[in-house]
């Protein structure tokens, strides 16, 4: 556990950047990869792209990237463990950053993890930042999670974390919490970033903070998507970012 704080520690604010590849097709993703190799740490490959091209895309991000980024795999691979184990032991190579839901449960986690060799790190998705208390309320979930989601994410990072996940996926307005009930080495990777003035048509974000507020909550990795693609210079865009993780990580305030 030492080591990997350490590890983090060293981590430079390029590298806690993850740019979400979130478009339709290979073209249009080794375009953005070409762009931002050396703006960003890690490229996220979802549903979308997975679905559109296949598991070749993964290698082909990948040698795109070539040494200066990593592959973030975010699928929320949810079946039984034996499904998941075979998804991850045939398909994902490569890979640095997988994710599972936490609502496999303790049981389905614990295996998955105890079973797919040490080869990737492996995050629970807690409570999807696309989610309110309304949502989780019309789920069924008790009134002490709905009305407070962070409760909830907590209590989903202690389950993962007991199960042996090396972190989880939350909001930056919970990443605080989960660090304080979980502990500094537990990774926090905090989708649901928009830079100040970077508006997002038809946004369905909704748990949302700014890139400065989420490292400066503990967040370990960020990722960031249609603020950087959307932008007139994505690159930029990408830099502006990164610059703000590192005032963060000074503890310096963005003007």
């Amino acid at each position: 556990m030492e080591s990997e704080r350490k590890k983090k520690a060293m981590l430079e604010p390029r590298e806690r950047l993850i740019f979400a590849l979130d478009v339709p097709d290979e073209k249009t993703a080794l375009h953005y990869v070409n762009e931002l190799r050396d703006e960003v740490g890690l490229f996220k490959v979802g549903l979308e792209l997975f679905l559109a091209e296949g598991p070749q895309i993964l290698r082909d991000v990948m040698n795109e990237a070539g040494s200066k980024a990593k592959v973030f795999l975010d699928l929320k691979l949810y079946d039984i463990p034996a499904t998941v184990l075979g998804a991850i032991r045939t398909r994902l190579h490569g890979v640095t950053l997988i994710t599972v839901p936490s609502d496999l449960g303790p049981t389905g986690l614990k295996k998955i993890v105890d079973s797919e060799g040490g080869v990737f790190t492996i995050l629970a998705v807690t409570v999807l930042t696309s989610m309110t208390g309304e949502d989780l309320k019309a789920l069924g979930y008790e009134p002490r999670f709905a009305q407070d989601p962070t409760r909830l994410v907590v209590h989903k990072a202690r389950l993962a974390q007991e199960a042996g996940c090396h972190g989880v996926v939350c909001s930056g307005r919970e990443v605080k919490a989960v660090k304080e009930a979980c502990g500094s080495g537990f990774l926090a990777v905090c989708p649901g970033i928009r830079p100040a003035g970077a508006a997002v048509a038809g946004d369905d974000q909704r748990r949302i903070v700014t890139p400065q507020e989420a490292i400066a909550n503990g967040a370990d990795y960020i990722v960031v998507g249609r603020p950087i693609r959307q932008a007139k210079d994505p690159a930029a865009a990408a830099r502006r970012v990164v610059e703000e993780i590192a005032a963060a990580l000074r503890g310096e305030a963005i003007i």
